[in-house]
Parts: C-alpha cells; sequence; structure tokens
C-alpha cells in the first residue's frame, strides 16, 4: 500500500525542517524522512560542536596569555579533553533535540526514521513502506571526502566526524588540507596542547582567498608553534610505530612527517550515491551534486535539491537560503533565484575571517575600474585594546558604479564586522552611503568608513 502525502522532505538537515513549518502551514500533508540525525551536519558534526571547540581552545589561549593582561595564574593552563568533548556534546545533544521534538510535533508532518530510496518520479521507499507526493524535496548533506592517496587505507585516520569523538589531546596530529575546516581543527588542537603540522598540496593555504590573506593566515597559525608544509606535491602514508608517517615530498623541509593522529580535511563529497535518483530520473554531475537551476529545481520536474547536495552551496547559511528560495517561489509566488546571493562566508580561526564577495584578484580580472583599500587592525583601537591585532580589512569597490564588490575582515570579531559590507552590498548601496554613516566607538566596525575613505586605484 503507497502512502499519499503533498510533500516529501529528504532529510532534516538545515533546510528540511523549516521547509517542512512552511509546507504544513500552507495546509499540506508532508512526510519528513531521515535516516540518522536530526539537524544534519551544522548540528552533529559542523558548526556547532566545532565552534564550542573553537571557544575552549580560545579559553586556554586567552588563559596562557594572563600575565599580559595583568592577570597572575598558578602554575601552567591545563585542558581536560574529557570535559571539552562533553561540553560540545551537549551543544549539539540538545540542538538536534530540539529539531526532533520540533518536528515530532508539528501538525500535517509525519517524521519517519529510515534510509530513502526513489522507485520514481514520484516515489520514495522507507524500508518496506512506500510513499508518493508530487512535490519531493531533497536535503540530504554532505560527508568528509576520502581520496585515494597512496596507502591511506594502511593508516588510522580522521575526519570531521570522527576527531569529534577524541577525549585526549593528539601528541601530534598531522592535518591533511589547508582549508577551512582543516585550519580550525589545527589550531584549536594547537591550544588545547597537541603538536599540529598542517599539509597542503596547493602552493599557499585557503587557495580561494587573496595571496595577502593566505600569508597572513600563515603567519598566524606559524606564531602560534604550527608547523605548515605546502606544496606537498606527493601525499602519501606508511605505518609508524608512533602513529602514521605522511610523506609530504615538499620544495623544502623534511620529506615525511610523523604523527599521532591523522586528520583527512580535503573536501567533501555529497550524500547521494544511494538515494536510487537513476531511478527518478535525477540527473547528478562527475562529483555526484545534483544538477539544480536557478530555482533549485532539478532535471525532474516536481523535485528540488536543496543544501549541500546540490553543489551551489556549503555552508548552513546557504542552505537555509536554499529553502528560503523554495518556499517563496512555491508558497509566496516570487521568483527569487540562487544567483541573487551574496557569497559570504568565514573562517573560524582566530582571529576570524570574514569574506563577502569578489576578493581583489578576482575583481582585477573583471572589466571594472577597481578601487582598493587596506588597513591592519593595529590601528583599530578596539583590536589594540584587546591586544589583538593581527590581520587586516580590505575592501574593493567598482569606481565606476561606486559599488562594493568585495570585503575582507581578518581580525577579531572579522565574522561579524562583515556583515556590514554584506548589508550594504545586498542593499545595492553605493559606498559613500557607508563612508559617511556614524559607527560606535570603541568598535572594529569603526574603521570601515575610514577604510573606505581611502579607497583607491590599484597602481
Amino acid at each position: 500500500m503507497i502512502q499519499v502525502f503533498d510533500a516529501i522532505v529528504i532529510g532534516a538537515g538545515q533546510a528540511g525542517p523549516s521547509l517542512a513549518g512552511r509546507l504544513t502551514a500552507a495546509g499540506m500533508r508532508v512526510a519528513l524522512i531521515e535516516r540518522h540525525l536530526f539537524g544534519g551536519t551544522c548540528v552533529n558534526t559542523g558548526c556547532m560542536p566545532t565552534k564550542t571547540l573553537v571557544a575552549s581552545a580560545y579559553a586556554a589561549h586567552l588563559a596562557r596569555r594572563g600575565t599580559e593582561y595583568g592577570i597572575a595564574s598558578e602554575g601552567p593552563i591545563r585542558v581536560d579533553m574529557k570535559r571539552v568533548k562533553a561540553r560540545a556534546e551537549t551543544v549539539s545533544t540538545n540542538a538536534r533535540t530540539n529539531v526532533e521534538k520540533w518536528l515530532r510535533g508539528m501538525d500535517g508532518l509525519t517524521v519517519i526514521q529510515g534510509h530513502a530510496r526513489f522507485k520514481g518520479p514520484d516515489v520514495v521507499q522507507v524500508g518496506e513502506s512506500l510513499l508518493k507526493a508530487p512535490r519531493i524535496f531533497i536535503n540530504v548533506g554532505g560527508r568528509a571526502s576520502v581520496p585515494d592517496m597512496p596507502g591511506v587505507g594502511t593508516v588510522d585516520y580522521l575526519t570531521n566526524t570522527s576527531i569529534l569523538k577524541l577525549d585526549m589531546v593528539p601528541r601530534h596530529l598531522v592535518v591533511i588540507g589547508g582549508s577551512y575546516i582543516g585550519l580550525e581543527f589545527a589550531q584549536m588542537h594547537r591550544r588545547f596542547g597537541a603538536e599540529v603540522t598542517v599539509v597542503e598540496m596547493a602552493p599557499r593555504l585557503i587557495a580561494r582567498e587573496d595571496e595577502d590573506v593566505s600569508e597572513a593566515v600563515r603567519e598566524i597559525l606559524t606564531d602560534e608553534g604550527i608547523t605548515v608544509r605546502t606544496s606537498a606535491m606527493c601525499i602519501g602514508f606508511k605505518p609508524h610505530a608512533n602513529g602514521a608517517a605522511v610523506d609530504v615530498d615538499c620544495t623544502s623541509g623534511a620529506p615525511f612527517v610523523v604523527g599521532s593522529h591523522v586528520l583527512l580535511a580535503v573536501g567533501r563529497r555529497p550524500n547521494t550515491d544511494d538515494l536510487g535518483l537513476e531511478n527518478a530520473g535525477v540527473a547528478v554531475n562527475a562529483r555526484g551534486y545534483i544538477e539544480v537551476d536557478d530555482s533549485l529545481a532539478t532535471t525532474v520536474p516536481g523535485i528540488w535539491a536543496l543544501g549541500d547536495c546540490n553543489g551551489r552551496g556549503a555552508f548552513t547559511h546557504t542552505a537555509y537560503n536554499d529553502y528560503e528560495i523554495v518556499a517563496a517561489n512555491l508558497l509566496d509566488g516570487a521568483n527569487r533565484r540562487v544567483s541573487e546571493r551574496l557569497p559570504g562566508y568565514a573562517l573560524y580561526i582566530d582571529p576570524p575571517l570574514g569574506r563577502v564577495g569578489l576578493t581583489e584578484s578576482e575583481a582585477l580580472k573583471s572589466d571594472r575600474k577597481v578601487l582598493v583599500s587596506k588597513r591592519p587592525m593595529t590601528r583599530v583601537g578596539r583590536a589594540i585594546e584587546r591586544g589583538e591585532t593581527k590581520g587586516f580589512i580590505k575592501i574593493v569597490a567598482d569606481a565606476d558604479t561606486k559599488q562594493i564588490l568585495g570585503g575582507t575582515v581578518l581580525g577579531v570579531t572579522g565574522d561579524e564586522v562583515i556583515h556590514g559590507i554584506l548589508n550594504m552590498m545586498n542593499a545595492e548601496a553605493t559606498y559613500p552611503t557607508l563612508q559617511w554613516a556614524v559607527p560606535v566607538h570603541p568598535t572594529v566596525s569603526e574603521l570601515i568608513p575610514t577604510v573606505l575613505g581611502d579607497l583607491k586605484p590599484i597602481q
């Protein structure tokens, strides 16, 4: 017997639950299917536990610097990783429980736990049950990618999920991958007390950013005692009595490094390989991401893909925006498009990196007259007062239209400060509008009008 619904949502990540709420509020009978943990990556293995760990690591780092602020402490700072781990687990568990409770109490929603597989363009099977609906929304997220590097199967390794289970400080953590996930774990575990080496194939860290950003981030990490090995062209693994030997073959330095623990942080892959998408005719690209148009509709009418599985964004906030786009178009008569949103994101090392829009190098490659301004955090009173002056603020603008093209805030509270620039860009306001604002003192944001007032053509 087939159960018939008005809509089916596959996955209880960032987009799925909110969409279920809008659909049921509109009077639809909805089924939401979740095969594992409610809340998706963000709640369980992403933002919430990792940023909780980042906060614990910052507390340890600040405690060690106590004498700089005139605060004396007795003896060395001790990190209790069992309590650190328990704190992160509590944050995740509470959030996951709240999501599940909300969904199970939602009028008009049937919550089904199990693995969903398509049997046709409008039919999904979960266990022995068949569900049918004219609208199906896929929100299945992604997982860590494990590349086929030489010897990777011969050693124990961690991913962003399994490293959360550590209740002890690694003796030497070797992080494979010098991008966002890898760098966050690298710094936090260094602050917990581990020796840390970051291994990156590219010539520099976070290669999507401007070179000055990459260089500044590298300096921040190395100043804390993290070893960074870039241009590691032949990464491989071998068992070692002390853990794992990692071949790096860099242009300089030792040819291999021995770590007690290895973290693979070299990208993500979508959870689309076991959904039976071929039975529905849903197209995926070579990397397994579901192909969607600008409204997030797949190649099959009546099926949409939201969140990490569609390859149109790799963040919690973009997944939520996917929900907003789909709900507005279906229920509010809107015509919202993915291409309309500004690419904003953050790197949660300390100090954090906030980014929006084009980088300087991207702007220079476009057919525009580009203005650029950059100020170091050493000229920000708030940063000086806090003793956290690493980083800088950089803004890129169009000389003709006076539109802000992009912004970079690498520095204390950079993940918050960037929103002043993001909001002005979203409002399509010209930079003089923000330049003549009167920001509150003392803040980091107060420097933004000053930076804008110093915009100049690149010589």
